[in-house]
């Protein structure tokens, strides 16, 4: 206090407006129309509902973070934020379908309409810059500290790592504590404005992905930022975007860091690594990085076999999907992804077992050993098994298999997943083509297609039993096995327990494996027909 009254006969400014001065927070600058160009016509409408609505309550509101950085670039964003300064409790209360949510960081879901159609508007409150140094600190994690951190606003773990960040703020800090400069900007629709505190248009414009302040402090506070910087480089590398030499420099020294995050929320990040349209790019840009491995287990599978030609089809489909605005599910890549794994441990142990609990267990082991235990977990596991199950019943295309498979709930996956297999030569094209033409084929057309497969495998039969009949001669009586031999047991090949879709002809989803059907043998009656006459050559065993 005495030093503050000593600056101000001295004419010295506080502390406090010192730091201010230094522009510590950035300088807010009002960026015009004229100047940034955004179109208003590609901004949703629920968005700018959403801001309109709680400035009409007395509050600030702006719509914020990438929705904002995809719309300088001239670009629809797929996902609209919003920022403001009324707290979680206020923004609830301004609309009927809001939802509280988060602990870590508490936000609230905006919901419009309903189903497939319905879409969430993210709204957070304006945080504080705040020196973690002064957090509260906890000795565990935010498991093992549940109880401890249940009335902390804002707490850190040893590492420094924030695990609680509840303390709201003016806009200025706001924007600092975001991650990169053009990520940090907010855009008001109704008057058209972009404010910028850390010249994120200007590296918008340079093209560079920078890290607002210390990118190793950044990365200390919050291990994600390193998986985010890769998704935000390979996205807008097509953009010719390039990372920040100062950003990118502590990104490996950095990544031990994510050893202490929840598996669940690394899941996460991985998902959106591979399921945001630029998967291929991704994996380019863990590569370049020096990131190839470390980052989460799963994810060092998926860069090992991206060269694959059976994940790499996987990756460029999904990318193509949302490319299309189309639909993704984690369950089909990553049952593309560890299909090599399903196949491999499934051979291994039909030698020992029958088909079905072959498969069965095959696809535990490797839930075991790649999945882990993430949230979600029951539903994803429940998805690919059904596609993993489904492959060789495809196989089977007579009776009523072929309708209950078009009927099944998860078929369409399950027929991209054949269709993919198909593309790299692993199963034969011809049988991906029937299914594409039966699933869209009226009930008469598909009768026709099942009759015809089985008129198909009646005329395989009746060319095998021909070839059996025949009389050998020259070197092929030079290859008749003994007298000794059973003759029966020399014309029929074994059936080697490693193909398991032959296997599977005759099981359902969820059956048990069915006994082998024995063949009974008629015996000739004395006076029966002789060798010329109707009888087979060579059919006694006597």
């Amino acid at each position: 206090m005495i030093k503050t009254f000593i600056d101000k006969l001295l004419g010295k400014k506080s502390g406090s407006s010192a730091g201010r001065s230094k522009n510590r927070f950035g300088k807010r600058v009002d960026v015009p129309v004229s100047v940034h160009g955004i179109d208003p016509e590609l901004v949703d409408k629920r968005a700018s509902d959403v801001v309109r609505t709680l400035k009409q309550a007395g509050f600030e509101a702006y719509i914020v973070g990438g929705a904002v950085r995809d719309l300088l670039l001239g670009l629809r964003p797929k996902d609209f934020d919003v920022a403001t300064n009324a707290t979680p409790e206020q923004v609830k209360n301004l609309f009927r379908r809001a939802f509280i949510i988060g602990k870590r960081f508490r936000i609230v879901h905006v919901v419009y309409g309903r189903g497939r159609e319905h879409e969430v508007i993210e709204v957070s409150t304006f945080r504080a810059y705040l020196d973690n140094a002064a957090a509260e600190r906890v000795a565990g994690n935010e498991k093992t500290s549940k109880a401890q951190l249940a009335g902390m606003q804002h707490a850190v773990d040893a590492s420094g790592r924030v695990l609680r960040d509840n303390v709201w703020g003016p806009q200025d800090e706001d924007a600092t504590r975001r991650d990169f400069t053009v990520n940090a900007m907010y855009y008001d629709p109704e008057t058209q404005v972009v404010v910028d505190f850390h010249k994120g248009i200007e590296d918008a414009k340079k093209k560079v992905l920078r890290m607002i302040g210390d990118p190793a402090t950044r990365y200390r506070e919050d291990p994600v930022r390193i998986i985010r910087a890769v998704r935000f480089a390979a996205k807008l590398s097509q953009r010719g975007f390039r990372l920040d030499a100062k950003t990118a420099g502590p990104l490996v020294e950095s990544e031990h860091l994510l050893g202490d995050v929840p598996q669940s929320r690394l899941f996460d990040e991985m998902l959106k690594l591979l399921q945001t349209g630029h998967a291929m790019a991704s994996i380019e840009q863990l590569k370049a990085l020096g990131l190839a491995k470390g980052i989460y287990p799963l994810l060092d599978v998926v860069v090992e076999r991206a060269g694959n030609p059976f994940v790499q089809a996987a990756l460029a489909d999904t990318d193509r999907r949302v490319g299309e605005g189309k639909t993704v599910a984690p369950s089909f890549l990553l049952a593309c992804v560890l299909w090599q794994d399903v196949k491999t441990g499934w051979e291994q142990r039909m030698q020992r077992q029958h088909a079905f609990p072959a498969l069965q267990d095959a696809i535990d082991d490797v839930f075991d050993k790649r999945i882990g235990d993430v949230s979600g977990r029951g539903k994803l596991a429940a998805d690919m098994r059904e596609i993993w199950v489904m492959q060789p019943r495809f196989e089977k295309r007579s009776g009523s298999t072929p309708h209950g498979m078009v009927a099944h709930l998860r078929f369409r996956a399950g027929f991209d997943f054949l269709r993919l297999r198909a593309d790299v030569g692993e199963v034969e094209e011809q049988l991906a083509d029937w299914w594409q033409k039966f699933q869209l084929a009226d009930d008469a057309r598909r009768e026709d297609m099942i009759e015809q497969v089985r008129e198909e495998q009646r005329a395989r039969q009746r060319k095998t039993q021909t070839a059996r009949r025949a009389p050998k001669s020259g070197a092929a009586e030079a290859a008749e096995p003994s007298a000794s031999q059973p003759a029966a047991a020399a014309r029929t090949k074994p059936k080697t327990p490693r193909e398991p879709e032959g296997s599977f002809e005759h099981i359902e989803v969820g059956d048990p494996p069915a006994a082998a059907k024995k063949r009974r043998r008629r015996r000739r009656k004395p006076g029966g027909p002789q060798e010329g006459e109707g009888g087979r050559a060579n059919d006694s065993q006597d």
